[in-house]
């Protein structure tokens, strides 16, 4: 076990070559384009012996890693914002041919007005293609995420692709120390893939042919039971990698403070991390807040937060906003609370567009709440943020 200080991008491109995949398909957009430098990198210097495509689009780059990963390799890319957006249909795609791909998002604000700072608009715009989704909060949690969502994706039991998201700019070019293994400690934890199925031209089959109506609800359900089988391992991964590596995140959600909390902060990325350094701050005068950092949105950790609920009531910070509603974090907590709890749950938004929000911002989003001057949908940018 080594430690390495580096950017987010370069520890996701470290972790990247050592997950081995055989295919890397590479185009640039900011602020992920070191991520793709650094792996190039590696091929110059004879340290990656996969195959690295330089692709033409990022639509491109999601279809050269479904060919690939049809055939049975490992596969990787990246890409942020504009770029998600435009591989929006390959990612349907890549979903509903259950293929274990692995793809780092970089969170960027989508234009115009033209913009290169954080938001989570992007990914979530995503949530429904059947993508595994998980958000980092430190840049361990972004390399150990990485390795762990290939083993993930590649289980038998789930053979859906992840998309491993975290903050442009807040992490992905800031450098913190991490914890890296040994290759072959990491080999250990993640065997080579063993495909459920490859094209072989030696044995040919039709896939992604036409299908009649009463076939098509049955792939459906099963992304939907991949998702469900989903919400189980990530758990187990997660206290395998501890066992192994002694590093740990959380499983769906990371606790903080919660045992005896009136309010816990539901939030996810970088505002997950913020939030801890509020709390301790509110604890100090006296006010019991907790925090439940989601790690996963998809699969939605439904029952964690109903849990959460039977004690305190929840307040929701979502960098990201679902235009004509509110934030998406702030809807599926309500939904799955429905009918189940009587606990309170306040909505904010903040942060959009890389807005800095700070601890203290965040302070002031739960006193509004304990004042009772909180009702429906704050937009924390526009009204109680400077």
């Amino acid at each position: 076990m080594k430690v390495v200080v580096d950017t987010g991008n370069h520890i996701a491109a470290l972790a990247a070559k050592l997950a081995k995949p055989d295919v890397v398909a590479a185009y640039p957009i900011t602020p992920q384009t070191t991520i793709v430098e650094k792996i190039a990198e590696y091929v110059a210097k004879g340290e990656f012996s996969g195959d690295y495509i330089c692709v033409e689009s990022e639509h491109s780059a999601m279809s050269a890693c479904i060919g690939a990963s049809a055939a049975g390799a490992r596969t990787f890319t990246a890409t942020s914002a504009h770029g998600l957006l435009l591989m929006h249909e390959m990612l349907h795609w890549a979903a509903l041919a259950r293929l274990p791909i692995v793809m780092v998002n970089v969170n960027r604000a989508i234009g115009p007005g033209w913009t290169i700072w954080s938001d989570q608009n992007d990914s979530m715009a995503q949530r429904d293609t059947g993508w595994i989704q998980i958000y980092c909060s430190s840049n361990q949690e972004i390399f150990d995420s990485i390795i762990q969502a290939f083993k993930l994706a590649e289980h038998k039991d789930v053979q859906l692709p992840v998309m491993v998201c975290y903050d442009g700019f807040i992490l992905s070019h800031t450098s913190m120390p991490v914890k890296v293994p040994e290759q072959k400690e990491i080999d250990d934890f993640l065997p080579k893939r063993e495909p459920a199925w490859v094209l072989d031209p030696e044995n040919p089959v039709t896939h992604g042919n036409i299908i009649m109506p009463k076939d098509y609800p049955s792939i459906r359900k099963a992304m939907q039971d991949a998702q469900e089988n989903a919400k189980k391992l990530i758990p187990e991964i997660a206290k395998e990698w501890k066992e192994r590596f002694g590093t740990y995140h959380g499983d769906l959600i990371e606790k903080y403070r919660c045992e005896d909390a009136d309010y816990i902060i539901l939030s996810y990325a970088a505002l997950g991390a913020e939030s801890k350094v509020a709390i301790d701050m509110l604890r100090k005068e006296g006010k019991k807040v907790g925090l439940a950092r989601l790690r996963t949105f998809r699969p939605f950790p439904s029952e964690d937060i109903l849990s959460l609920a039977e004690n305190a009531d929840l307040i929701v910070i979502d960098r990201s906003i679902s235009i004509g509603f509110e934030g998406p974090l702030f809807t599926e907590v309500k939904s799955c609370l429905y009918e189940k709890s009587d606990a309170r749950v306040y909505g904010f938004i903040a942060g959009l567009g890389g807005k800095d929000v700070r601890y203290t911002d965040i302070g002031k989003i739960v006193d509004r709440v304990i004042e009772r001057k909180q009702d429906g949908v704050l937009w924390y940018d526009m009204e109680g943020g400077k």
